[in-house]
């Protein structure tokens, strides 16, 4: 896509990085975190990611339009080839190209890393979420009912995953 940069985020993205995830939070539907995220926030997660985790930003003719990371599924080992990757947009941007153009990306470099199974737990009620991940060739494995409790109601979290293709290897 013309004028995009996908890069690894820099201590001086952590702001924007909380001020579009602070827009998810605030708009109640994409996220069971309840707290305002500031820079440094961002900062104590990526000093807690290891060698096969990363935050990375997306840029638009310079400007950070969005975030997304890869992340472990779970710290116990036998756990270690399964990951989670995630994009967060600000609002302006979504719906036009950019989320799948970033997801790809993240896809890509998860293999790299090693990875053979992506999960996404998206809330049941963020259809153009499911739908879009759906459409990048993740598979719907089912629904988990009330599993979270935000803003005073029970939430349902559909639960997808992506095998992921290395070649035959």
């Amino acid at each position: 896509m013309k004028g995009i940069t996908i890069m690894k985020s820099r201590v001086s993205h952590y702001q924007r990085i909380a001020d579009i995830y602070n827009e998810y939070i605030l708009k109640h539907g994409a996220t069971m975190v309840e707290k305002i995220h500031d820079a440094n926030d961002i900062l104590e997660w990526t000093r807690q990611h290891n060698a096969r985790e990363g935050l990375f930003s997306l840029l638009l003719d310079g400007e950070l339009i969005g975030w997304g990371v890869i992340k472990r599924y779970s710290d116990r080992y036998g756990y270690r080839f399964s990951g989670e990757t995630s994009v967060f947009l600000t609002a302006a941007y979504v719906g036009q190209g950019y989320g799948s153009y970033f997801k790809k990306f993240l896809i890509q470099r998860a293999v790299e890393l090693g990875y053979r199974h992506l999960v996404a737990k998206i809330f049941r009620s963020n259809e153009l979420s499911i739908n879009y991940n759906l459409k990048l060739g993740y598979e719907l494995v089912g629904i988990q009912q009330q599993v979270g409790y935000k803003q005073g109601q029970w939430v349902d979290v559909t639960i997808l995953q992506l095998l992921l293709d290395h070649g035959g290897s």
